[in-house]
């Protein structure tokens, strides 16, 4: 691939054929409607600090702190929120205010640790209660899920034919795999039907960025997931794309990201005049789904959407605020042809000479150091800016053992998914990022993590790994890629459900009432 991947966040295509002539269709969705006055912003640590006084901390179905990132974040709160443990979260009691002086509470809950009595009483005083509105009738549904997840690790195995979660690639994995049931038995999610493509309803799927088009599409056809009564969803799907906003809204070069903001507010405007669950939450139990870089920024177009919502991002930077305990991490996969043909499998490690590779464009700040010190400079770590002539890049991946995936001019890289599908382990070089899927699996177990600092040091760190140990890594690998793989019709345990299930693990975490 070399540097192809800089020049593939710029010629992103299409999946609809009726584009061109949609690009003003933001203009028609919320003509006629004012903007909303939006109340005091909500706190900057969301999910982090707020509970009720019998309230354990936030659910997290991982070891008691989350995988530290490679290097500290920059800013405090950031780095804060990456390694913080479980146990030191605060148990404050906190409210949110919203707009129209309507206040929520937040209440995260705790799934990892189990307590039989605790669980069996708040069980049956639920079940007394009379469950007249429908928040509480959602609620009850998520309160049951989470009891069962809580007794995830004192029951017997399930029997699952398809697959059964084992081994250290996974923090707990009879919890990740009883959560992963509940979420088939009892999860639904509402897509709003308002907007029109290619803003909406539309994303590409044959581009560095298609994770944003496999899953509105997925997620368009899904009958299983998928409810078309917003009473009986648990979250509510905001089916943007910021790739196509980047395509027909923005002006190329004009560095003028307000289209895109207006286009985002007026959206969230006009689904929260004409339905009442955005304002019920303040948007907590909603989510957007972007991989583009300016994601992030997209998200905060809107306060609460930015504060308060699940933002599934490719670009899952700590240091641009992005929440580990709110926000989801999802993989960058580039599709240049829209499905995994010829990209899966790999030689075994008998036949992988090469100690570690990567060849890309430099760009950002932690490429031109790994160039600096390792370009043409080791026949081990083969590392290039542009591959030699008649040089596969594929076939480079499945001769090396290791691959190493540096940050670009944003944390969230493809080539750590393309080393998972070759069978290369990866090495993560970067500052900030969360991995995908990290609050279920143990990245440290099947991949090195590699400070920017320590990039000097890069050969002997892989060459301190045995043998033995390297093996171990790369047979994880092998077996945790198939999170990663993009299916259509989508399958059990993929990246679109691995998408779904972190969404779900966040939507656990919070109880809604109006109070």
């Amino acid at each position: 691939m070399g540097d192809e991947d800089v020049d593939g966040k710029s010629r992103m295509s299409a999946c609809s054929s009726a584009e061109l002539f949609l690009f003003m269709v933001p203009l028609v969705l919320v003509s006629g409607f004012a903007f909303v006055n939006i109340g005091p912003k909500c706190p900057t640590s969301f999910l982090t600090s707020l509970s009720t006084t019998h309230i354990s901390p936030p659910l997290l179905l991982s070891s008691p702190s989350l995988p530290p990132a490679p290097a500290p974040a920059p800013s405090p709160q950031a780095a804060k929120e990456v390694s913080l443990p479980t146990s030191a979260l605060s148990t404050k009691v906190e409210s949110v205010q919203g707009d129209k002086n309507r206040t929520i509470q937040l209440n995260p809950i705790n799934i990892t640790l189990v307590s039989n009595n605790v669980t069996s009483t708040a069980a049956s005083e639920l079940m007394k209660k009379r469950v007249t509105k429908k928040i509480d009738k959602i609620e009850f549904e998520l309160q049951k899920a989470r009891v069962a997840v809580k007794a995830a690790s004192m029951d017997d195995p399930v029997d699952d034919p398809d697959y059964v979660p084992i081994g250290p690639m996974y923090w707990n994995a009879k919890v990740f795999h009883r959560s992963y049931l509940e979420m088939e038995k009892q999860f639904k999610i509402f897509v709003y039907k308002e907007g029109e493509p290619p803003l909406f309803h539309d994303g590409p799927c044959k581009s560095i960025y298609s994770m944003e088009g496999n899953f509105i599409y997925e997620m368009e056809r899904d009958t299983h997931f998928r409810t078309n009564n917003p009473d009986k969803a648990h979250a509510f799907y905001l089916p943007l794309s910021v790739v196509k906003m980047v395509r027909y809204v923005y002006q190329r070069d004009s560095h003028d990201f307000g289209p895109i903001r207006r286009t985002v507010r007026d959206y969230i405007d006009l689904v929260s005049d004409r339905y009442p669950y955005w304002n019920r939450s303040i948007g907590a139990d909603h989510f957007i789904l972007s991989c583009h870089d300016w994601g992030p920024e997209a998200s905060f177009s809107h306060p609460h959407l930015g504060q308060n919502s699940i933002r599934a991002l490719c670009n899952a930077n700590t240091s641009e605020r992005f929440k580990p305990r709110k926000d989801v991490s999802i993989p960058e996969i580039n599709l240049r042809t829209g499905s995994l043909k010829g990209l899966v499998g790999g030689p075994s490690p008998s036949v992988r000479p090469i100690l570690a590779f990567f060849a890309g464009g430099v760009h950002g700040p932690v490429r031109p150091v790994l160039l600096q010190h390792w370009e043409n400079k080791d026949n081990d770590i083969r590392v290039h800016k542009y591959l030699p002539k008649g040089t596969s890049y594929p076939d480079m991946m499945r001769s090396s053992k290791f691959c190493l995936c540096p940050s670009g001019y944003e944390v969230a890289s493809p080539r750590i998914v393309e080393a998972l599908y070759s069978g290369c382990v990866p090495v993560l070089i970067n500052s900030g990022y969360v991995p995908p899927f990290s609050d279920v699996l143990n990245w440290r177990s099947f991949s090195v993590i590699v400070s920017v600092e320590d990039i000097p040091k890069l050969k002997t760190i892989l060459t301190s790994i045995s043998p033995r140990q390297y093996l171990k890594m790369y047979r994880r690998v092998l077996k945790v890629r198939r999170h990663f793989e993009v299916n259509s019709p989508a399958k059990r345990f993929d990246v679109f459900h691995m998408i779904l299930h972190s969404i779900w693990v966040r939507r656990l975490n919070v109880r809604i009432r109006e109070v």
